[in-house]
């Protein structure tokens, strides 16, 4: 491997590399956690059914895993439950979708209490991320889905799920949500984030976390332009 300097090792240590597209296969994932060690990642983030994963020995890598994805539009109970599973099957971290329709019809209170069920459901000291589909948000939207996530427990608040039409990341988004949630929680930004100076870009306006599918490429802009994504 190729050593990374210094700048593109720091926010290889932010990143969780991902992989959800529906077709992935067992051999997919194997070769995500080879690739993660190799470049320094933070943890990989998969889809529950491909748990459990075999993380080699002495690996410093984590696993994270979705929920409620991508429509957030299942139930409370449901969402919990899968969290609970995913923990159970050796998650280290869970990454849930909102009811966004909920959140567009003004119903927060409603979307802190689903936050909650599945806040519930993951012991300590296993980390909460809420992906709140920023791109599918007013402003005012995002605010007050932010409040309700720090509300409810959460430990991040996450842009988007990289599968929804409006789009992903956007700069004006991380720094509307950090501003929002402040010292109460960590903001990650996901979903088009395709370049080295995109992820700069992301974590100036306050983002800690970054999910990538294209982390190889992505990191390799560092010294080079042209790094892409198909996240």
């Amino acid at each position: 491997m190729t050593s990374l300097s210094p700048d593109a090792a720091s926010i290889a240590r932010m990143i969780d590399h991902t992989l959800l597209k529906p077709e992935a296969t067992a051999a997919d994932v194997t070769a995500l956690i080879a690739e993660a060690i190799e470049l320094g990642t933070y943890s990989v983030c998969v889809s529950p059914s491909m748990l459990p994963l075999t993380i080699p020995a002495g690996a410093d890598l984590k696993v994270a895993v979705v929920c409620g994805f991508p429509s957030g539009k299942h139930h409370s109970s449901i969402k919990a439950a899968e969290a609970a599973l995913a923990i159970a099957q050796g998650a280290d971290e869970i990454d849930m979708v909102i009811d966004v329709g909920a959140a567009k019809a003004g119903r927060f209170a409603d979307v802190q209490a689903d936050i909650a069920a599945v806040r519930a459901s993951l012991p300590a000291p296993r980390v909460l991320k809420v992906i709140i589909e920023s791109a599918a948000l007013t402003d005012a939207e995002i605010v007050a889905v932010c409040n309700a996530a720090v509300a409810a427990g959460t430990d991040f608040v996450k842009t988007s799920t990289g599968f929804h039409p409006a789009g992903g990341a956007t700069v004006h988004a991380v720094r509307l949500m950090k501003q929002t949630v402040g010292d109460r929680a960590q903001v990650k930004a996901s979903g088009g984030v395709r370049s080295f100076d995109d992820a700069v870009a992301m974590i100036a306006a306050g983002a800690t976390r970054l999910g990538i599918s294209g982390s190889a490429a992505l990191i390799s802009g560092a010294t080079s332009a042209g790094a892409s994504s198909s996240y």
